[in-house]
């Protein structure tokens, strides 16, 4: 089992849900968490917060992970600051929900950017810099729509398939480098709009579709994303963390 005391670590969207559930439980680890946002303002705060319990462990920068410069800086940024990478969380996503012949080209080329194309930028900056430690860990997250299709979500089911073949291929290349590479693929996370009061009788729909009866918490999809980080048996697999959603 892999101790992360003292890793540094990487985690894109960090500054809310998912992202910042993630940020929070490498923390706990004893890691050293670089959190990278589109949201400057967010970031800046959550940073700030957390420096009240972590102190110098937690540093934000700011990226867009659909722009291969700015993932380029994120990760020159963390060499810098904590003088390593050891463990990179390739997180940051957006969706566009419409139907499908309505979707412009500007808004698939974005979703596509950010969801796909920041996985592979993430992955070809912060691998150089694993190699130099003797390993590390690429962790990124899919979604259930990465495996089962739903209507009007065309470019953020594709962009999560595509995670999760970028995810096998990558584990296959680099496992003899001892850098392993998992994805993590959740359900629907209750966690910014996604809730009762925003979304009313849609919502009673989205739990229908979960066995288990409700929605996951952004802190269970941390988990699983610290056991990958922690497990070094287990690389190329992409964990279905959905409350029973893809097993119907």
């Amino acid at each position: 089992m892999q101790n992360l005391t003292d890793k540094v670590a990487i985690v894109t969207g960090g500054a809310s849900g998912i992202g910042l559930a993630t940020a929070k439980a490498f923390l706990e680890k004893g890691a050293k968490v670089v959190i990278a946002d589109f949201n400057d303002e967010g970031g800046q705060t959550v940073e700030k917060e957390l420096k009240g319990t972590y102190s110098d462990a937690v540093y934000f920068v700011k990226v867009d992970a659909g722009n291969e410069e700015s993932v380029k800086n994120m990760v020159a940024k963390t060499v810098e600051r904590f003088k390593k990478l050891d463990i990179i969380v390739n997180n940051a996503g957006i969706g566009i929900q419409k139907p499908s012949h309505e979707v412009t080209e500007e808004e698939y080329k974005r979703v596509i950017a950010v969801n796909q194309d920041g996985v592979f930028y993430g992955a070809k900056y912060a691998i150089p810099e694993m190699m130099k430690n003797g390993g590390g860990v690429v962790l990124n997250t899919s979604s259930i729509l990465g495996s089962v299709g739903e209507p009007t979500s065309l470019a953020y089911a594709a962009s999560k398939g595509a995670v999760n073949q970028i995810t096998k291929s990558l584990a296959l290349e680099y496992a003899g480098k001892n850098i392993r590479v998992n994805a993590v693929a959740p359900g629907f996370i209750e966690s910014g709009l996604v809730n009762k009061e925003s979304l009313g009788d849609f919502y009673d729909g989205l739990v229908d579709k979960h066995p288990i009866g409700r929605l996951g918490e952004p802190e269970e999809i941390a988990h699983a994303f610290v056991f990958l980080a922690e497990n070094d048996f287990v690389t190329g697999t992409t964990v279905l963390v959905d409350g029973g959603y893809t097993a119907k």
